[in-house]
């Protein structure tokens, strides 16, 4: 199930919502001041590579980083 993050306009808490489906989930509102003025937030991805055997250079999913081995 996928977790999504959000960011009231009114009173700029952070939370975090867990759905089932996107479409059938109703309309969430602040845990904090309840106001249905919210955004979803870009959030960091909880997925790594681990293990040995990765054809994906290391460093590569670390941002712009020259070590990446990608200009």
């Amino acid at each position: 199930m996928p977790i999504y993050e959000y960011r009231c306009q009114e009173c700029k808490a952070l939370f975090e919502l867990i759905s089932t489906s996107t479409e059938s989930a109703p309309a969430p509102t602040c845990p904090k001041c309840q106001s249905a003025n919210v955004k979803k937030t870009i959030s960091a991805s909880s997925f790594r590579i681990s293990g040995g055997t990765s054809s994906i250079p290391s460093g590569a999913l670390s941002g712009c980083s020259t070590k990446s081995g990608f200009s």
